[in-house]
């Protein structure tokens, strides 16, 4: 199998040349997410960027993420939980029959709210595979942030928290954004600060104008008020879940790990992390299973 696999996003995209044994051969990445392609123009946009790694015979792409969904390419229904890799790659759409084809995503219900994902279904899949799990809780930080419960190899539930785009919005349109410098590094004092703060039982909407007060009395810089917001978040985040001694996997870029690994450590939780291989794992799980359905039909 020659496969091409691709995380489309919102934002961005990117791709990974795969060998038949799922060994990265090569990587791209590329500003064009699913809002920057015009009405119509995916297809062009997809032959602009990977067509010469579709021209070997029996090349096959497979795609996940936003490209999926209603703004993207075309749009897959969700599989709902419980649901796992056999599943969604049963699932699984082609929008050019042999040659290119779309995972489906999933859904889960909360109290008749439904909650959705699209691309971490796939870096979960690859977890599982890489870490040689079928149950535990997984962790992928990101704009919103999942917590997915796996049992059996199955995504038994899994619910959504906005805390980065939280971040962004209180840090670059709040009246926070006029005593904080959003693209200072990581202050890892500040920022378990802020943790440690968001448990003090008065809520984010209180405890969120702390990081104004701080600065009009000369408490923080603004350099260490942008982490002590993170932590605020984070731990924010953290306070409402049930973490229990377990399987525990952070999926996501380092720097997003690395801030949750902080998080964790402060009640005693550690936890295993994994970065692009994740996706790529998964997509090439998720390929066998849809090529060895057609072969059999």
């Amino acid at each position: 199998m020659h496969l091409i696999a691709i995380d489309w996003g919102t934002s961005s995209l990117r791709g990974a040349l795969l060998d038949g044994k799922g060994h990265v051969l090569e990587e791209r990445s590329h500003p064009r997410g699913i809002l920057t392609v015009p009405p119509g123009g995916f297809s062009a946009l997809f032959e602009e960027l990977f067509g010469d790694w579709m021209r070997p015979t029996g090349s096959f792409c497979l795609i996940s993420g936003m490209a999926g969904s209603k703004q993207g390419w075309v749009e897959v229904p969700y599989c709902p939980c419980p649901s796992g890799r056999v599943e969604v790659g049963n699932a699984i759409v082609e929008i050019e029959p042999g040659r290119i084809a779309i995972v489906p995503g999933m859904s889960d219900m909360h109290d008749g709210v439904p909650d959705v994902m699209r691309g971490e279904e796939v870096q979960i899949f690859g977890a599982m595979a890489l870490a040689g799990l079928s149950d535990g809780l997984f962790v992928l930080p990101g704009t919103h942030n999942k917590w997915v419960t796996v049992k059996r190899g199955r995504v038994t539930g899994f619910r959504t928290f906005m805390t980065g785009e939280f971040y962004a919005l209180l840090s670059q349109h709040s009246i926070l954004a006029r005593t904080l410098d959003a693209q200072a590094p990581l202050d890892e004092v500040a920022f378990l600060e802020g943790v440690t703060q968001a448990d003090n039982g008065q809520g984010l909407l209180h405890n969120a104008f702390g990081a104004r007060t701080l600065a009009l009395f000369d408490r923080m810089p603004a350099g260490e008020l942008a982490s002590y917001l993170s932590g605020l978040l984070i731990g924010e985040e953290l306070r409402t879940q049930s973490i229990h001694a377990g399987d525990l996997v952070l999926i996501g870029s380092p720097a997003l790990t690395q801030r949750y690994l902080l998080a964790l450590e402060i009640s005693g939780n550690t936890a295993r992390t994994l970065g692009a291989e994740a996706t790529w794992a998964g997509l090439h799980a998720l390929a066998a299973i849809h090529l060895s359905n057609k072969a059999r039909s």
